[in-house]
């Protein structure tokens, strides 16, 4: 098999340093690169037993703009080899798996971690060929994810890792394999050096070359600049130091050659990088995957909506060694699955199982759908009306009721809009579910008023009026109403008392009736059906009077005066009696008025005359008899309650002996 790494620099020796370096970096030599997502032409390794590094681990960082997009995680090589070094002692196509102990098992697991948990694992056995993988190729949240590699056994499995762009595999500690069969120098990693390290001191440290006749291992800095880093010894650590400077500020390059001298078939070398006394990570991995190399297992799995879209923020997760699930943003829900190349077996829309090879897997979702009915009503009364053209504003758009609007799962607060003449209260935020409807009904409370005016409010007994019933409203849209008028005793029309119709803002609605009223009192207007009352009223002047004078005995002489005062449901009579000589049994002659649909009564006699008189009414018919008086003045009153309109219960008074 053909080196998977392809020879980056040509060297001869001798050859001089600036030569050296020109071919290093010669666009030529950095043409053969191109495809490979970041730089690194040097096998990673993974130890298992005795070694200063237990787990491999390499850093993706996925960053919000790059959410979603194809991560292309492949390995070659990950399996174990028994060609390599067990069976072929350095066949044809060697890379670098050696097991020391012969018969033993040997196996390699590849685990990618997120933020979520586990988002791919794979364990990888023995065979005797070279193939590459599709550990995941699906896109993935943002955040930082670690791939960890981790083999049992006593030996080591060399592999190589590449991701898609613009993703790229970091670390600050890694085992790379320098191999007998690559004499050239190769890339072990890229390391960044940014300006704000000036100042600072960047460490690199390797471990376990095996001394300086086995490898040796430099470092090109911006400029072309080389500078040779100290070969470690068996089992050691080697450490260079560099204080940063302008100029050093850039991408440096660490490579290792192995020499002629070396004695090994490859030699596994551990680097590690430091700022002052904190690790620093560099890039690693890619590779070009030689040709004819066989693929094991690639699996491309599509996540998509209904119109095969992909659905951002959707990628999918590895169950056991041939499982598929999709993973998808908050909300969507599965619709189907389906091979769409290769074998297996579909177990539902969120699992698929399939065999090795290359294989396509489709994973259909829909999208959370849901949606918001939003309407508007009057509260008048007990009735909801509709209303329409209200404004509204959810989800940052403004629109008018009623409205459907569709939205994804959540809770929508909903903002009305003011209406002239009524009141609100801010509804409960609208909560949507997937395939469901949600409902918010905005509430108007609205503001009326009712008027009753009676037109004059002061007349003569059963002279007539008019009332004028208002309601009002600065509601803007149409309400039905009915305006009625209860009006007490004495008051009377030949109109209708009600009126039904509609009155909005600027419009209101008017009942305008005669009235005879033949006593003071209240009317009454009613609105419905909100039941709004208010009152009008209107007073009588008093219905009028009458005055009798009579001549008695040695030129004696007595008056009397009578008048009545209509009050809310009945007549107040006061009969006033002036006397200027002693007089025995006066008799009041005072008729009750006759007609009605119910007689008069006269109600109790109240007396009130000159202190030294003790006298007792009594009432015999429609006459009042005082047994005795003295001279002065009486006042006699009672309350008469009569149906009778003010202008007939009046009636003449007369004085007797």
């Amino acid at each position: 098999m053909p080196n998977v790494f392809p020879r980056r620099f040509p060297f001869r020796l001798p050859v001089h340093l600036s030569v050296l370096t020109a071919l290093l970096l010669s666009p030529a030599a950095l043409a053969q690169t191109e495809g490979t997502p970041v730089g690194g032409l040097l096998p990673l390794v993974s130890v298992g037993e005795k070694w200063i590094q237990d787990v491999e681990s390499y850093t993706i960082v996925v960053s919000p703009q790059d959410a979603g997009k194809p991560l292309g995680l492949e390995l070659y090589s990950p399996t174990f080899n028994l060609a390599d070094y067990v069976d072929g002692r350095r066949a044809a196509g060697y890379f670098g798996d050696e097991l020391y102990k012969k018969n033993e098992p040997f196996d390699t697991t590849f685990t990618l971690v997120g933020p979520g948990g586990t988002v791919a694992e794979r364990r990888y056995g023995q065979n005797r060929e070279h193939t590459w993988d599709s550990l995941f190729a699906g896109g993935l949240g943002a955040g930082t994810y670690t791939l960890r590699v981790n083999s049992r056994g006593d030996g080591k499995n060399s592999y190589a890792l590449r991701v898609a762009s613009p993703f790229a595999l970091e670390t600050s500690d890694f085992t790379v394999n320098a191999r007998s069969n690559t004499p050239e120098p190769l890339l072990a990693a890229r390391l960044n050096v940014l300006p704000d390290w000036v100042g600072k001191t960047v460490s690199i440290l390797n471990y376990d070359i095996d001394g300086p006749k086995e490898a040796e291992t430099f470092v090109i800095q911006p400029g072309n600049k080389r500078a040779d880093l100290t070969p470690s010894d068996n089992g050691k650590t080697a450490v260079d130091r560099f204080t940063i400077t302008p100029e050093m500020v850039g991408e440096w390059q660490i490579f290792i050659r192995v020499l002629p001298t070396t004695k090994q078939y490859s030699n596994s070398v551990r680097y590690s990088f430091r700022l002052g006394d904190q690790p620093v990570t560099a890039r690693v991995g890619g590779f070009n995957p030689p040709a004819g190399a066989k693929v094991d297992n690639q699996l491309l799995v599509d996540v998509v909506d209904p119109q095969g879209q992909p659905i951002p923020g959707a990628s999918y997760a590895l169950v056991g060694t041939s499982g598929v699930r999709p993973q998808l943003p908050p909300g969507y829900v599965p619709v189907s699955s389906s091979i769409v190349q290769g074998t297996g077996n579909i177990i539902s829309p969120t699992e698929v199982r399939y065999q090795p090879g290359f294989t396509k897997i489709r994973f259909v979702a829909r999208p959370p759908e849901g949606q918001l009915a939003v309407d508007a009503v009057a509260l008048y009364g007990d009735q909801r009306i509709p209303l329409t053209g209200v404004p509204f504003e959810v989800a940052g758009r403004t629109l008018n009721t009623p409205a459907t609007v569709p939205l994804s799962p959540g809770d929508y607060p909903v903002k009305p809009t003011p209406i002239p003449g009524s009141t609100f209260t801010p509804p409960l935020p609208g909560r949507v579910a997937d395939g469901t409807a949600g409902k918010v009904t905005i509430e108007y409370r609205v503001l009326t008023d009712v008027t009753l005016i009676t037109a004059p409010d002061i007349l003569n007994a059963c002279d007539v009026t008019q009332l004028t019933a208002s309601a009002r409203t600065d509601f803007p849209y149409r309400l039905p109403g009915r305006l009625a008028l209860n009006l007490p005793t004495g008051w009377t029309s030949d109109y209708p008392l009600e009126l039904s119709g509609e009155f909005s803002g600027g419009q209101p609605l008017r009942l305008k009736v005669p009235v005879r009223v033949c006593r003071s009192d209240t009317a009454e207007a009613v609105l419905n059906p909100i039941g709004l009352r208010t009152t009008g009223a209107a007073r009588v002047r008093n219905p009028g009077g009458a005055n009798v004078t009579r001549t008695v005995q040695s030129g004696a002489r007595a008056s009397l005066n009578k008048s009545v005062e209509a009050a809310a449901q009945n007549y107040q009579v006061t009969l006033v009696l002036t006397v200027d000589s002693t007089l025995e049994n006066v008799r009041l002659i005072d008729p009750l008025p006759t007609g009605g649909s119910q007689p008069a009564v006269r109600g109790p006699l109240q007396l009130q005359g000159p202190s030294l008189a003790n006298v007792q009414p009594r009432v015999d018919g429609d006459a009042i008899l005082l047994s005795r008086v003295i001279p002065g003045t009486y006042t006699l009153t009672y309350t008469l309650f009569s149906d009778l309109p003010a202008d007939r219960v009046v009636t003449a008074p007369d004085l007797g002996w």
